[in-house]
Parts: C-alpha cells; structure tokens; sequence
C-alpha cells in the first residue's frame, strides 16, 4: 500500500490523519512491523531542542527623518551586521556585547525584542546626499520593526559527536564544561526524535518543506553549512517569522567560558508514503549512533574513543577509559517531546498542512577544513579586456563592466550607448576627456589610462 502526499493532506482538511511522534512511531514499528506501520500512520511528527549557534535574524528598522544609511548597528551593544542596504541588519546569535562581554550576545537580543522588551538601538554612518543623518540612537521594540525574519544557516543537526575530555585540566567549550581525565560525557541532539534522523535519505525534508520554528511555521530554505550526509552528519538551513514565534522555544543561554547561544525548537513532519518512509521513521534511539570525541586534544582532527548510542547516552553514563563515566544532555528531550506534540496538534486540528520539497537535500556534499596559506601581495591591476578601449582620456573596460546605464545621461557626448538589447557600448574616440563618467561608474569600468581599479577602490575607502 502506498499514499501521496495530497491523500494525507485531504486526511488532514478532513481531521482523519493520523499522527504519532517518532518515539511512538518507532514502538509501532517494532510491534507491528513497517508495512503494517505504514497502512495505520499517515504522519511522523519529530522535534528537537538544543543549542543552535549558527542562528540569527534579518531586521528592518525602517527609515528616520532624515534618513540615515547605517554603516555600523548596535542593539543593546551587541553589533549586527550592516553590510546590506541602508536600515537593515543581520543580528547574530554568537555575537557578544561590547560591554557586557560574552555573558550577554545575539540571542540575548533577540530573545529580549520577542518578549517585547524594549532595546537600545544605536547606529552610525558616513553620510550621504540622501542618506545625510550621520548617528541615531532609540529604543525599539519588535512591534516597531517592518520585520524580523530569524534566517540561520546551520541547526538541526542529523546527530552530533558527544564530548570528553582527556586533559589534565576542566574545559568551557560549546559542548559545556568538559571534567579532565575523563570525567564527564555531554552530547546533544534528540536521539530518536531528530528530524534528519528520521529522514536519512532527505526524502521528505529539503528545499521548501514546511517545519515547526520556534513555536511557529517556518520553512527549510536549503541544506545547512557544514552539510555532511556521508559521514551522517545532514543540516538544515531554515527561515521563519520572528514575531509569530514563542519564547518558550527560543531562549538565550550562555556558555560560561564560551559565550552565548540560542536555544530554539524545530520540528518536521514526516509523511508516511509506503514501507520504507515508516522504517525510516521508526528508528529508535538504541539505533542512532555517534562518536565520543576527546576534546582535551587540541586539534580539528580530536580523536574519536568510541562509538555509543543515544540510548547509552540517555542512560546517564557510558564505560570508556575502562571506567563508567556519567553523561549528560545539552539538549531538552522534554522540550523536544513538546515540540512534537504541538506540531502534532496542529495538524490533527488542520492547521498545518504538509509541504514536498522543491529540491531534495544533497546526499552528496564535501566539507573542507580551511588551510592556512601565504597569503599572496596585491598583484597589479586588472588588464583591459581585449573589447576595452583608450584614446589617453579615459579606458572603458568592457570585461569588468555591468551595463548598469549610468553613463548614459552624464556623457554630454554620447560617448556611451546602448544596443536593443541594453548591451553597453563605447565609441572612446569621441571622448573629450571630461571624465565625469569616471566619478559615477559603480564598478570602475571607466577610469583614467594607467589608473587600476585597485586603485580607484582604494581611493573611494580613504574618501569614505
């Protein structure tokens, strides 16, 4: 027997789905076996809650009077980055406070502005014609902001390596405060409750798939940074609507001796097709596995000691150096279990209807570590392309060109034109070598004879 996913979705309008959590799932699956799973379940619901650095959020503050193109933004001294248009800026999760140092960071912020706190806001820039306002400082709470979209490159871990430490003295790490000589075990993830890992083929999770984030519906947008499916460590990049979430599953912690972090709940449903998607669902934790890593090694290549299951490690402890060591969870499995219960309501409700993706997740990805080099002297500047041209007045180089058009109405020679197709051309030959192109072409395609576009990038920084 095999369904679609439109079958399930009109069981869902109809409120005649039905859906277990993975950890049931993976009970049935065991009892009944998975095609007879398959015939009694329409959707796995999954659920996670952990630490997830690689977080953060898209906000839009909205223009001032006069308006200002903010070059640099604090929100309660914790920088975001500006690098995008004029009032919109990218906070991140990991980033610390410039005077309250690691203890306070991103998620903090964010967690702040979604209880509806209110938060400094403090911004500069350089100035402009039309961005002539050069500092503005206020308060701002989510309500004001245009949005606040929370857009986080890497979460959801398909499993994570456990940690130790071998040392001879206690580590602060992202994995919590690590005991020397062995003398504690901490892992994160939820084990049988995992989105990924109840998707190992990216089956039913990839681009476009509709998800449970921070307490509201959001969306997978791509795989995550660090994508690793051979190795089975799969990630997932994510997007959702920060003023439609719940601060019960987004929380600012910190790390002492690291720094902060968020805490934020997601959870996936898994659709049940045919026999193969309900094996898949119904791993349990006994069958999840992941490496005890010796953090006291200081090194990106740290030594893994063993292999243990998450029903090991949800044990409370797990033999290794010839002795049982006590282990303990970064992550919530109570919060997890909550989380799948809520998507599970939403759907047994006919709320949240379930999504195919547009693109399945790669299964086949290569991480790199990155290399220190030499790094290389400035070379000299960029030869004209064999179409650019010079008459001793100004050089257009067509290669490094873009065909903005912004020529056009400065040249009171016509020097620049266009084609029916909007390419760009250039007759230098009627050049009167005014130069006033030279000021406004964004790319510096247009420059003196001699002059590198190195150089004009140079001088425009030192002006700035």
């Amino acid at each position: 027997m095999s369904k679609t996913l439109s079958d399930i979705n009109d069981k869902i309008v109809r409120g005649a789905a039905r859906v277990v959590r993975a950890d049931e799932m993976a009970t049935l699956v065991r009892a009944k076996g998975p095609e007879r799973a398959a015939e009694e379940v329409d959707v796995v619901t999954t659920g996670t809650f952990g630490a997830m650095c690689s977080s953060g959020v898209w906000l839009n503050f909205g223009h001032s009077d006069p308006p200002i193109k903010m070059s640099r933004v604090w929100l309660n001294d914790v920088e975001a980055y500006t690098g995008v248009a004029a009032v919109d800026a990218y906070i991140g999760a990991t980033q610390p406070s410039q005077s309250r140092g690691i203890a306070y960071g991103g998620a903090h912020v964010i967690e702040d502005l979604l209880r509806g706190k209110p938060v400094v806001l403090r911004a500069v820039a350089y100035g402009t014609d039309c961005y002539p306002r050069k500092k503005i400082v206020t308060t701002i709470t989510l309500a004001d902001l245009n949005s606040a979209v929370m857009s986080n490159p890497r979460n959801g871990y398909q499993r994570y390596n456990a940690a130790t430490n071998s040392g001879p003295r206690a580590l602060r790490t992202y994995m919590g405060k690590l005991l020397p000589r062995f003398g504690n075990v901490t892992f994160s993830g939820a084990g049988a409750l995992s989105p990924l890992s109840n998707d190992p083929g990216y089956r039913a999770i990839g681009i476009g798939t509709r998800i449970f984030l921070g307490g509201a519906p959001g969306f997978v947008t791509g795989p995550g940074t660090q994508h690793s499916p051979q190795s089975g460590f799969g990630t997932i990049m994510v997007q959702g609507d920060l003023k439609r979430m719940s601060p019960e599953f987004v929380r600012a912690a910190t790390f002492p001796g690291y720094g902060s972090t968020l805490y934020l709940g997601i959870g996936i449903p898994i659709p049940i097709l045919a026999a193969e998607s309900a094996r898949a669902a119904g791993v349990g934790d006994k069958d999840i596995f992941t490496s005890v890593m010796d953090y006291g090694v200081p090194s990106r290549t740290r030594p893994a000691l063993r292999e243990a299951s998450y029903a090991e490690l949800k044990s409370g402890a797990i033999e290794l150096a010839g002795r049982e060591v006590r282990t303990s969870p970064l992550s919530s499995y109570a919060a997890a279990r909550r989380i799948a219960d809520a998507l599970k309501t939403w759907i047994e409700r006919g709320e949240f209807l379930l999504t195919a993706p547009s693109e399945n997740l790669p299964t086949q990805a290569t991480v790199k570590p990155l290399e220190r080099r030499p790094s290389q002297p400035d070379g000299p500047g960029p030869k004209p392309s064999p179409a650019s041209s010079s008459n001793g007045r100004v050089a257009w180089d067509a290669g490094t060109c873009i065909e903005c058009g912004e020529c056009l109405s400065i040249c009171p020679r016509s020097v620049f034109s266009r084609t029916r197709d909007w390419a760009i051309r250039a007759d230098i030959s009627a050049c009167a070598g005014c130069r006033l192109c030279v000021d406004v072409c964004p790319v510096g395609a247009i420059r003196p004879p001699g002059r590198s576009k190195l150089g004009d990038a140079r001088r425009r920084q030192v002006a700035l």
